[in-house]
């Protein structure tokens, strides 16, 4: 305690931290040992400063040594975003997800069932009949039968429903909306992360490099998406070869027309779900192309793509033989075993 009382003496100065106090932190966050209070000024003091390349590290090191793991004997790519949007939209990287598991590579996808993405994912699933409240061991069966499954975080992080509580009475994003999305259960060395400010779609590439990635996406819509965005462009870091670069993407590279912000808007998780079945039946549109373009990113990362047109060939393959669509009804069945 001394240590952690230490630390956030520290960030209160305005100092940053290095990855190993970073990670000593919060492993005493992790475990419980530390008080809400001393959560909460910790949060607060990293989020007022801005939190560093290291800082986000070393705390993502802690969560990942405290995360009840998916042993995935397969080589899964993962999709997951910082959550907590502030629209309410049609789920798209789960519509996504069904997508790229149909073109052969196995999908884990990771969300917070607490923040407001992760909770239309997991309402959205139930809709569908598809059972979300599973063990590890019944995921990484998905995984492997279906070549899909969903993680959400409070199945995986014990401590997570009681910090969940401090940072909702913080009431502002905190280093937990990064590292959620870069602490994959599944141990994913592939993946699409989505970040809500333009800021860390670089730094957050780095971080990944750091915890041993070897192909990543980092991506945030101009609209203002933790997605690749279909209304513009959309700003990118990746991570290839241990070489990280930057640059922008369009719906028209991927063969694409834009679309309007409103024509992703959803109501509720009964029209979402009635939605993505419908992508998955056949139904041509905005959603059916939001998802094929972050499907194809997800094929690019994953090496079965060299652009995105033909990531959203190998998608639209996907969808029109009914392989997506199979993955889903795969799942259903699996999940419900």
């Amino acid at each position: 305690m001394e240590v952690l009382r230490s630390i956030i003496g520290k960030v209160a100065t305005g100092a940053t931290l290095t990855r190993e106090e970073t990670a000593s932190a919060f492993d005493s966050v992790m475990s419980g040992y530390a008080t809400p209070s001393q959560i909460g000024a910790l949060l607060m003091g990293m989020r007022v400063r801005g939190e560093t390349v290291e800082e986000v590290t070393g705390a993502a090191l802690a969560m990942r040594n405290r995360m009840r793991r998916v042993e995935a004997t397969c080589d899964p790519v993962g999709l997951a975003g910082t959550s907590e949007t502030l629209k309410y939209s049609v789920n798209v990287s789960t519509c996504a997800s069904f997508i790229v598991a149909g073109a052969g590579t196995p999908v884990a996808k990771h969300a917070n069932r607490a923040a407001s993405s992760g909770s239309i994912a997991a309402a959205v699933l139930a809709r569908l009949g598809v059972k979300v409240a599973l063990k590890p061991e019944a995921i990484a069966r998905c995984v492997q039968e279906a070549d899909i499954g969903f993680m959400f975080a409070s199945a995986h992080y014990p401590a997570m429903q009681r910090i969940g509580q401090i940072r909702t009475a913080v009431g502002t994003h905190t280093i937990f909306n990064l590292i959620e999305a870069l602490c994959n259960p599944a141990g994913v060395k592939r993946q699409i992360v989505g970040v809500l400010s333009p800021e860390w779609v670089q730094p957050l590439a780095y971080v990944l490099k750091n915890l041993g990635a070897e192909s990543v996406w980092v991506v945030h819509g101009s609209d203002g998406i933790d997605e690749i965005t279909l209304t513009g462009p959309t700003f990118v870091a990746a991570l290839e070869a241990g070489i990280v670069r930057t640059f922008e993407v369009t719906p028209e590279q991927a063969g694409l027309p834009r679309c309007r912000n409103d024509a992703l808007e959803s109501s509720d998780a009964e029209t979402n779900a009635v939605a993505l079945q419908n992508v998955l039946d056949g139904v041509p549109g905005p959603f059916r192309d939001a998802a094929l373009l972050n499907a194809a990113a997800a094929l690019v990362v994953a090496g079965r793509a060299s652009t995105l047109q033909e990531g959203v060939a190998l998608g639209q393959e996907s969808l029109d033989r009914g392989a997506a669509a199979a993955r889903l009804k795969r799942l259903i069945a699996v999940s419900n075993a």
